[in-house]
């Protein structure tokens, strides 16, 4: 296959990443995986994911660390990526609270080494995963991309905008086109332990209680994964681009005049817990047990995407159903721990 359909996607053994890198090798890319296969929660459910990619054509893996900079450079003099598609990262706010250094770690020190490698071999777009977190205090819904984010309630929000500041630096200096993307609370099948819903399933089903935060007032905008790589996919070989009428008078955060450009990925209907939790119990045909708790340190009440840029960018907006996504995680979950419902 021909150099230009060549793709680094880190965090491949991730949720996410596993995701899009099955969509990527079914569009006909190369995909170079890069994880590290940390134990941030259960390394069996990425090493289950990882061997459904080792079994695909045009798909290989590299084992090793963002923060490795000697690695890193290795790898991209190696292959010359025309593009990457970082997905790497310390994930989660709570964990924030209790293991900063991580964040620090994993989403600044690996970054820069991502954009150095980016810059010095020539790639031609650069997608990476921000968050819906870098919100934070703001209050105007829905969140669009245009709003000033200058006040995160995390440290993991505030990694993910100095994400944002890093790649809009080497988008000015090097003309190294950058895409950034604000993930809405993503869920699906392989999704990720530490997450309500996986956390949910598994109470509920075990007959244990689950903490409600917010005393189940908090809304989400729960977005299905298949709807998250759709969008990626689609962003990947549209490498951003300057905006002619961007005016420093009245900076729009999401563009520049440099190649920069900013996104929102969400489902742009949000979901209040509790509701979120019952169509969990239908599914299951089983309550659950609720210890209803006060809103979290780090957490906001709610979020809700703007996805205009995001449809005008790709003629592509998330609508699967939280009824429809949450269906098939659960048939997934009993399928993959053999359940019986």
């Amino acid at each position: 296959m021909e150099k230009s359909k060549k793709v680094l996607v880190t965090g491949a053994a991730g949720f996410i990443g596993f995701h899009l890198t099955q969509k990527l090798i079914g569009l006909g890319y190369n995909v170079v995986g890069l994880d590290n296969l940390n134990d941030y929660y259960d390394v069996n459910l990425k090493k289950s994911r990882l061997a459904i990619l080792q079994k695909l054509s045009g798909f290989s893996f590299e084992a090793g660390d963002l923060s490795d900079e000697s690695f890193i450079n290795q790898l991209f003099k190696k292959n010359q990526f025309p593009y990457v598609v970082n997905l790497a990262a310390q994930a989660g706010v709570r964990y924030s609270l209790t293991n900063p250094h991580a964040y620090l770690h994993s989403n600044l020190h690996g970054f820069l080494n991502i954009l150095e490698a980016c810059r010095h071999n020539k790639v031609q777009h650069l997608v990476y995963a921000s968050s819906s977190s870098v919100y934070g205090a703001n209050k105007k819904m829905p969140f669009a991309v245009h709003q000033n984010v200058d006040h995160p309630l995390s440290l993991y929000a505030a990694s993910k905008k100095s994400n944002e500041l890093m790649a809009h630096t080497y988008s000015c200096l090097y003309q190294l086109p950058t895409t950034g993307l604000r993930f809405f609370t993503v869920y699906g099948p392989y999704g990720r332990p530490d997450m309500a819903l996986f956390i949910f399933t598994k109470a509920i089903l075990e007959g244990k209680p689950i903490d409600v935060y917010n005393h189940g007032k908090m809304k989400r905008d729960f977005t299905y994964v298949d709807d998250i790589v759709e969008s990626i996919s689609r962003l990947v070989p549209q490498a951003a681009a300057p905006n002619p009428s961007w005016d420093g008078m009245q900076p729009d955060p999401s563009t520049s005049f440099a190649p920069y450009r900013i996104y929102n990925i969400g489902n742009n209907s949000p979901v209040e817990l509790s509701y979120f939790i019952e169509v969990i119990e239908k599914k299951l045909n089983k309550k659950a047990v609720k210890n209803l708790m006060p809103l979290q340190d780090g957490d906001v009440p709610e979020t809700f995407a703007d996805v205009d840029a995001l449809m005008k960018a790709v003629d592509f907006k998330p609508s699967t159903s939280i009824e429809e996504g949450i269906g098939k995680f659960i048939d997934w979950y009993v399928s993959y721990y053999q359940i019986k419902v």
